[in-house]
């Protein structure tokens, strides 16, 4: 596996496997590696011949206070588990190599980017859509693959590709989960034995919601309404929001139907968790 921390060595790669007649399926992540990125891993691979892979901690979408210095890191790790799904090459640029000495122009995302995440979270898609863009104008992929967790990121880059016109797809992968239904996380290493216990009730919530959606209800506020009334089982967690939503622009909704999403994001002792679903389609 090739090992690229420049952008004239990235820009050098990318096009000898162009020019070879390679599709190149791209997997950016922010590192400490689970299954959920090696699922994105194993996707690209699947779907084409050349597979790069970004590891960057981007502080542009980390917020004052926020857990950018503590975030979870292990790169030597990581190595040895992209190297083992296929991956061909990783890029791990420095900070520098991203945001050199006077960069300014920022991604500023539409009014769809100030509900939910970004209303608990200001200036976070800017951060998150500016290194978006940057990495796929420097791979510039067939594709790229998202993990579907991270929802309202995802319906964002797709957003912002179909805005711009870049022609790339975006391809979405359902969420991995643990064996007892946590979504998996790079976050999920800060947690206590105790909290991470706590934090499956955010996968019972969105299995209520399914549930309840199954059985006949089409009320977006009874469907909240029952996944406040699972969270209330473990009172060490804290809600701050919890979204039903149609699928395109995450747009809260009254009634829900088949594709409606619902989202949650909550804190479980010290740590920020989100989840969602889309009901009719599982967990995932």
């Amino acid at each position: 596996m090739l090992e690229l921390t420049t952008i004239p060595d990235l820009r050098s790669w990318t096009r000898t496997q162009r020019d070879a007649g390679r599709r190149i399926g791209f997997v950016p992540t922010m590192g400490y590696l689970h299954e959920g990125h090696l699922a994105l891993a194993d996707v690209a691979r699947r779907r084409a011949e050349t597979v790069i892979m970004s590891i960057f901690v981007n502080p542009l979408q980390f917020g004052p206070g926020e857990d950018l210095g503590r975030y979870p890191r292990d790169l030597h790790r990581d190595r040895a588990l992209a190297s083992g799904r296929g991956v061909d090459a990783l890029f791990i640029p420095s900070v520098e190599v991203m945001y050199p000495v006077g960069s300014e122009v920022r991604v500023i995302p539409g009014a769809s980017a100030e509900r939910w995440e970004g209303a608990a979270r200001p200036g976070h898609f800017a951060g998150v859509l500016t290194v978006v863009a940057k990495l796929l104008h420097l791979v510039e992929p067939d594709f790229a693959c998202f993990g579907r967790k991270d929802i309202q990121q995802l319906t964002l880059v797709r957003q912002m590709v179909r805005d711009l016109d870049w022609p790339i797809e975006i391809v979405a992968v359902p969420t991995v989960r643990e064996a007892d239904g946590l979504a998996m996380s790079s976050r999920n290493a800060y947690l206590a034995p105790e909290d991470r216990r706590r934090a499956v009730a955010l996968s019972r919530a969105l299995h209520a919601a399914q549930k309840a959606w199954k059985n006949g209800e089409t009320r977006a506020a009874a469907i909240e309404a029952r996944m406040r009334q699972e969270i209330r089982a473990e009172p060490e967690i804290s809600v701050e929001y919890i979204a039903v939503a149609e699928p395109e622009a995450l747009a809260p909704v009254v009634t829900v139907e088949a594709g409606t999403v619902v989202a949650i994001a909550a804190r479980v002792g010290g740590t920020r968790l989100i989840d969602n679903i889309t009901l009719g389609e599982g967990t995932g």
